[in-house]
């Protein structure tokens, strides 16, 4: 089964790094987005790493003024991408970008970290943490952030970066333990109720990842990717009304999200809605007319409008 995106990460406090590789990302693609804080906020100065798994290389580039980045002539494919700023909680999100069709806008909210983290000997601590998870070395990368949670127990938000940690190293008992540590101080942690649910949908347990999933009120899902994520877990147990109603809002959240808008017209294919699959197929080729995928949904709608 294709690993869930890790949506968030935990706590952290990083510093702007070079971020050097070789040029085999380049391409004809282009994506862009916009990062903000929890009050809506613009965050100028926000630093994005893009990695493309495929060329093992990649770039970064900056939020301006209003929080909005761009990135031009880049490789299709899956990235790893990176959102870092001093005095914010960092995220490490994935997303398959769309070589030669429109790719939707990628909206990112970071979170203050001012006064969870107290002294300076800490920051330092809690940096190299982050380096080391950022190095792939997650073991030490633990190590470091129990040694911060033994010394002042209320960033107990950290246990949530060491189920990442676990997460990463493909040792999901042992993240979901971690997890379950947080939601034990913060029940309605949305970050952690996720990443269980990712935990199970890695493992296979398709219904457990649901049953984690619903935990999270649908009205306050914001996130696209997120929605999208669900929605995908839901169409694949074969639960069509309730993936639905999932891409529904990615799609009115995100008009231009092919993934999300692909799915939505397939899970309406399914279920026999085939006005709605015909006008969300068609919205579809608004932003994707090259690709191998936009003929196969020329075809649907074909298919549809003989039926």
């Amino acid at each position: 089964m294709k690993k869930i995106s890790i949506l968030w990460l935990a706590l952290l406090v990083l510093m702007a790094q070079t971020f050097v590789y070789s040029q085999g990302y380049k391409g004809k693609g282009k994506v862009k987005g916009i990062v903000t804080d929890q009050d809506a906020n613009p965050i100028e100065g926000v630093t994005i790493k893009l990695y493309s798994q495929r060329a093992a290389s990649g770039f970064e580039v900056k939020t301006d003024k209003k929080g909005k980045w761009k990135a031009f002539y880049i490789r299709g494919g899956p990235y790893d991408i990176d959102f870092e700023k001093p005095g914010f909680m960092p995220k490490k999100i994935s997303a398959n970008i769309n070589e030669f069709g429109k790719n939707a806008d990628i909206e990112v909210t970071l979170q203050k970290t001012e006064g969870l983290v107290g002294t300076d000997d800490l920051k330092v601590t809690l940096k190299k943490g982050n380096d080391l998870f950022n190095q792939d070395k997650y073991e030490e990368a633990i190590q470091t952030y129990q040694t911060i949670i033994e010394k002042t127990p209320e960033t107990f938000i950290l246990y949530r970066n060491i189920g990442n940690c676990y997460f990463q190293m493909e040792k999901y008992e042992m993240a979901e333990e971690f997890y379950r540590k947080v939601l034990e101080k913060e029940p309605d942690d949305t970050e952690s109720i996720l990443g269980i649910g990712n935990t199970y949908a890695n493992r296979g347990q398709g219904e457990k990842a649901l049953e984690w999933y619903n935990k999270i009120k649908f009205e306050k899902i914001s996130d696209p990717m997120v929605l999208y994520n669900i929605g995908s877990n839901f169409y694949t147990q074969g639960q069509h009304q309730e993936a639905l109603k999932y891409y529904r809002k990615a799609v009115k959240l995100k008009g231009d999200f092919l993934d999300a808008l692909y799915q939505l017209g397939l899970v309406n294919l399914t279920l026999e809605n085939n006005q709605e699959a015909i006008d969300v197929f068609q919205e579809y080729l608004k932003y994707d007319l090259e690709s191998v995928r936009a003929d196969q949904v020329r075809n649907f709608i074909e298919f549809l409008k003989k039926k």
